[in-house]
């Protein structure tokens, strides 16, 4: 699997658990992973990720990740992401990783959304 590959991988050039824009964006063509939307369901509901799950941080639980396939968090700016990042890789979610860039950086990129 092209996403399991990615994971496998480290790049001294990120820090641990980050993704690029590149990885995300062939993961999601490939429906490689799953990815989480952390942001509340106003922002979700603006425009997300298509295919993308939304799991505000406000009411945050690791264990309600989907399992099986890798997990993608992703928030506006990464912040948010992050921090839910931390959660899931306390609960023992070793599959995780978010994007740093955010919804910000995904648009920016020419990434699509839905809504």
């Amino acid at each position: 699997m092209i996403f399991s590959g990615l994971f496998a991988k480290a790049d001294a050039k990120k820090p641990a658990g980050e993704i690029s824009y590149e990885e995300l964006m062939q993961a999601v063509e490939n429906k490689a992973c799953a990815v989480v939307d952390v942001r509340e369901p106003h922002e979700y509901s603006g425009g997300h990720i298509p295919g993308a799950i939304n799991r505000p941080l406000s009411r945050f639980d690791p264990g309600s990740l989907p399992s099986g396939n890798p997990v993608v968090l992703i928030c506006l700016t990464g912040a948010r992401s992050a921090a839910a990042l931390t959660q899931a890789r306390k609960a023992g979610t070793p599959n995780a990783r978010h994007y740093p860039a955010g919804m910000k950086g995904w648009r920016a990129n020419g990434g699509g959304i839905e809504r």
